[in-house]
């Protein structure tokens, strides 16, 4: 599976870690993140790309982190195409998949430890869409 990873200043060190998680489990990973430094920089800036990337098919699905991955989850609901949610525990990964067939996953860089991002993150790749009455609804 090819997924576009953004990720702003704040999510930065996560945005790497996930980075070589995704690799190790054999996906092909385009990075949206420019320098991945401290700096401060703004959430749109990759927010954009990552959802654009998703609408075009250029990849099958994308992952935001952010630091409350809010704002990242808003900028990617604005490209038609996209159903992008902020996740927060394991059970929200598997049904946002199930019930929503969520192509970008949102986190927050500073409400979530790497264990339970790592976690959702497998949970949410490995979790097809249900489809049947949840199609009609997406």
């Amino acid at each position: 599976m090819k997924i576009a990873v953004g990720a702003d200043h704040r999510g930065a060190q996560v945005s790497r870690h996930l980075g070589m998680l995704l690799a190790d489990l054999g996906h092909e990973v385009l990075e949206c993140n420019g320098g991945l430094d401290p700096t401060p920089s703004d959430y749109p800036d990759y927010a954009l790309p990552v959802a654009e990337a998703v609408a075009r098919g250029q990849v099958d699905s994308g992952i935001l982190i952010g630091g409350s991955g809010v704002g990242m989850s808003i900028v990617a609901n604005k490209i038609k195409g996209v159903r992008a949610a902020l996740v927060h525990d394991e059970v929200s990964a598997e049904m946002s998949r199930r019930h929503n067939d969520l192509n970008i996953l949102c986190l927050s860089a500073d409400l979530l430890g790497v264990k339970l991002i790592d976690h959702m993150v497998e949970i949410w790749l490995s979790t097809e869409f249900d489809g049947g009455r949840h199609a009609r609804r997406v």
